[in-house]
């Protein structure tokens, strides 16, 4: 490799030329004077509080995920458990049992963020392990087995008989193809996004990372469809279509009073999503919803730009109609809050730091798969 392609390589220069890797306080300046904007017209900074009445924070900040499932239609989200930091051991256990649950599972906190403090875990001692490392509330879920998943940004205005979806995001994992011949933190070197996450990669892996892959064999080193922990996101909005709108409607109807978020799926293929089989809603997220399409690489700056003040002006006229329905804004001082315990609970997460030990496979072990999909649970 060239000394120019090194520099290339380089984690300083790959986020200086691909700007989905900015600073998110960078990349929203310009935001922030349209929000301020609306915020004048609204004569409330926190006008988004009446978008989604029935949410916490209307799903800006510090919401629930043990609150929102409730609120989802029965058989699309998958079986939850809902345990507060520092629970037993034991109770961990006993519920795992008494519900038949089979690993792997997945742990993460009640009130997440961007991924963080997130893990697939395939067995009993790393889940305990995991949990052990939890000062935060928490739950545990099956995981689900579809191999693909998608985020649909959902908007209904008030009043409307069918809300519309205005962008869908396909997520690639983080995945290495083996050649048999190298580590997997050559292949790692060998694609820019995956080089930012080296570090994070070395830690969890451990002494694993220097496997070596068969030929053509693949491995999902990250498997959650998260930006910042390495997937590749996916502009695929213009594979909506009338069927798949109904889909994501008709569940999105029964959620009371939601009317501006983006829903996290797993599913097995648009076909089968349109016929509303094989699919499961892992998180419906509300205001503080980005439309994460932007994030394909093909689009630029000023397309995300445009999509973000978009969605802006739309959570405007939702929270406006709304609040002429009686729902108030997020009141100031709850507002601020809102803004300082959040500061408080990120720091909380990004002590919570999950490590491999030497010389375990269970990182790569598959499991059980949980036969999870609407139909079966209905």
């Amino acid at each position: 490799m060239t000394s120019l392609s090194k520099i290339k390589r380089s984690p300083f220069f790959i986020r200086l030329f691909n700007w989905e890797y900015w600073p998110f306080n960078i990349v929203y300046i310009p935001v922030y004077i349209v929000w301020f904007w609306y915020s004048i017209r609204a004569r409330s900074f926190f006008f988004f509080g009446a978008s989604n009445p029935f949410i916490r924070n209307a799903g800006f900040l510090q919401e629930s995920k043990k609150e929102i499932y409730e609120l989802i239609p029965a058989g699309y989200t998958p079986p939850t458990f809902f345990f507060r930091a520092g629970s037993n051991p034991g109770e961990l256990i006993k519920t795992i049992k008494q519900e038949k649950l089979s690993y792997p599972l997945i742990i993460k906190p009640d009130i997440g963020m961007q991924g963080k403090a997130v893990l697939k875990v395939t067995g009993e001692t790393e889940l305990l392990d995991a949990a052990a490392k939890f000062d935060v509330d928490y739950i545990i879920q099956p995981f689900i087995p579809y191999e693909k998943e998608i985020g649909i940004f959902y908007v209904r205005y008030p009043g409307e008989p069918a809300g519309r979806i205005t962008g869908i995001v396909e997520k690639e994992f983080l995945t290495v193809t083996g050649d048999g011949v190298s580590t997997i933190e050559q292949l790692l070197q060998r694609t820019p996004r995956y080089v930012l996450q080296l570090p994070v990669i070395r830690k969890m892996l451990g002494n694993q990372i220097y496997t070596v892959p068969l030929a053509h064999e693949k491995k999902v080193l990250v498997p959650y469809g998260n930006h910042v922990r390495g997937s590749l996101f996916l502009d695929s909005t213009y594979k909506n279509n009338a069927q798949v709108s109904a889909v994501i409607d008709a569940v999105c109807s029964q959620v009371k009073e939601f009317y501006f978020g983006r829903l996290d799926i797993r599913f097995s293929s648009f076909e089968e999503l349109a016929e509303n089989k094989n699919w499961s809603i892992i998180e419906l997220n509300g205001a503080g919803s980005e439309p994460t399409h932007i994030y394909d690489p093909s689009h630029s700056i000023w397309f995300a730009w445009k999509e973000i003040i978009r969605h802006i002006h739309m959570l405007f006229t939702i929270s406006v109609a709304n609040k002429k329905r009686g729902f108030a804004y997020l009141r100031f001082t709850d507002g601020m809050n809102m803004l300082r315990e959040n500061k408080k609970y990120v720091r909380k997460l990004n002590s919570i730091q999950f490590y491999s030990k030497e010389n375990t496979t269970s990182f790569f072990a598959t499991g059980n798969t949980y036969p999870l999909h609407p139909q079966t649970l209905q």
